[in-house]
């Protein structure tokens, strides 16, 4: 054994053929590329990475949050699903990191997966006393309702939605009621985004309930409101998290973990590409701006992943090293 790896080591350096020992160690893996847009483009930059940097043999399988945990905590397949939900399904998380048959990599959304209310950065800039929530509610006469003037309106989203759910938990827990707020029901994903659009194009006010990383808050700048309140566990999930429950407290919206998770065999054998999946991380801005991208230009999640990596070299430089970081630019 020591003979061979000598060997190998001798090769690599006289002949350049790292590359080709790096590719026996990555061999086939395949990757998960979810429904939404951001886990789309991450499948893809990983794609590109792990062929172009580290000679993997890599496929995108199509999979989805709860099935693609499933079947990783079970069988250890897929490789790799680069945008993990984990706090939607702990559970299950848990499960194939215990049996072994999952490693957790970088948290690839450094700063969480964000969901609460937000307004329009020209309104927070117009009224910098508006902050949380209990300052909105001092202020309806700044946001008249479509349908009642003389109400101010928080818009949320469709039935069927947990982000539902707990925007209309947090308006009683905050008095909307009572502070002349009514919520408004935009019926679906499109009127919720035309609403937004519609106001932002206008320079009209505007809240309610959004979430990120997303195109659309790529494309128009909106300013997150605070909860003049700590987050609480516990009554999340009494009360803030339950649709009939009748007396939620304040309480602050928590960032959802999402996470690369790697099957255990492929991190056993995936030497450097490892360190690359440990240390792949970006921020909701930047991700909310590529989307954005992808989404005025029609553009798939392989063009966005080129796109990217095109575009901001300084940050995916520091996941690599220079060596590898050649390769992949050389690829473009």
């Amino acid at each position: 054994m020591k003979a061979l790896l000598a060997s190998t080591v001798l090769a690599a350096g006289l002949f350049g053929l790292g590359g080709v020992a790096s590719a026996a160690e990555c061999g086939n893996v395949t990757i998960a590329s979810m429904n939404w847009q951001s886990a789309e483009v991450a499948a893809n930059l990983d794609k590109i990475i792990l062929e172009e940097g580290y000679g993997c043999t890599a496929e995108i399988v199509s999979g989805d949050t709860v099935p693609t945990l499933t079947s990783m905590a079970e069988k250890g397949e897929p490789d790799i699903a680069p945008e993990a939900w984990v706090s939607l399904q702990p559970e299950l998380v848990k499960r194939g990191l215990e049996g072994g048959k999952v490693v957790a990599a970088a948290k690839i959304l450094s700063d969480g997966a964000i969901q609460g209310w937000w307004i329009p950065k020209y309104i927070a800039e117009a009224h910098p006393d508006i902050k949380t929530i209990p300052d909105l509610f001092k202020h309806p006469e700044l946001f008249p309702a479509p349908e009642d003037k003389s109400k101010g309106a928080v818009f949320n989203g469709p039935q069927g939605w947990g982000g539902t759910v707990v925007t209309s938990q947090l308006f009683k827990a905050y008095g909307g009621d009572k502070a002349g707020f009514t919520l408004v029901d935009t019926g679906s994903a499109a009127g919720l985004d035309g609403s937004i659009a519609k106001a932002y194009e206008g320079k009209q006010p505007w809240v309610g309930y959004y979430w990120a990383p997303t195109s659309l808050l790529g494309k128009y700048e909106m300013v997150k409101l605070g909860y003049g309140a700590e987050y609480d566990a516990a009554e999340w999930k009494r009360c803030t998290s339950v649709a009939d429950c009748a007396d939620p407290k304040p309480n602050a919206w928590p960032a959802d973990d999402v996470q690369t998770l790697v099957s255990k065999t492929f991190a056993d054998r995936a030497g450097p590409a490892m360190d690359y999946l440990n240390k792949r991380a970006w921020t909701n801005e930047t991700v909310n701006k590529l989307i954005a991208w992808m989404t005025d230009n029609q553009a798939t999640g392989e063009d966005g992943a080129k796109h990217f990596l095109k575009e901001n070299e300084a940050l995916w430089k520091e996941w690599v090293s220079p060596e590898v970081a050649e390769k992949i630019k050389a690829s473009l």
